[in-house]
């Protein structure tokens, strides 16, 4: 039951379009974006309001910031989104947070529709 549990709390903070999976361009293999400014676009948040899922999840909801400061108790999670928003807002970096569960959840199937179609030349 965890690994289910785990699988979908992963899928919905990467596994969606508005995570972004760049590309290390070039032989040196290394990407253009800081390390910060990589984990808060190449993850997003989801159901941030919800005390419950929070608490179920051990924060692991507040995935921008689970990554971005690891060591930090998830209790601190909502008050720190709402920072790390703001500041990425400030930097003009993209920050992204789904409204509930079923919002990520809608977002994941439609990133799975998106990587089934075929490619285009």
């Amino acid at each position: 039951m965890l690994g289910v549990v785990l699988s979908v709390v992963f899928r919905l903070a990467h596994c969606v379009p508005q995570a972004a999976f760049p590309d290390a361009p070039g032989s040196a293999g290394r990407l253009e974006s800081s390390w910060a400014v990589h984990q808060a676009e190449a993850t997003v948040d989801f159901a941030r309001g919800s005390r419950l899922l929070s608490w179920f999840l051990g924060g692991l909801n507040f995935q921008v910031e689970h990554h971005l400061c690891p060591r930090v108790c998830h209790v601190h999670y909502p008050a720190l989104s709402q920072v790390v928003e703001a500041t990425c807002r400030e930097f003009g970096v993209r920050y992204a947070a789904h409204e509930s569960f079923l919002a990520g959840l809608a977002a994941h199937y439609r990133w799975l529709r998106q990587m089934g179609q075929p490619q285009t030349a």
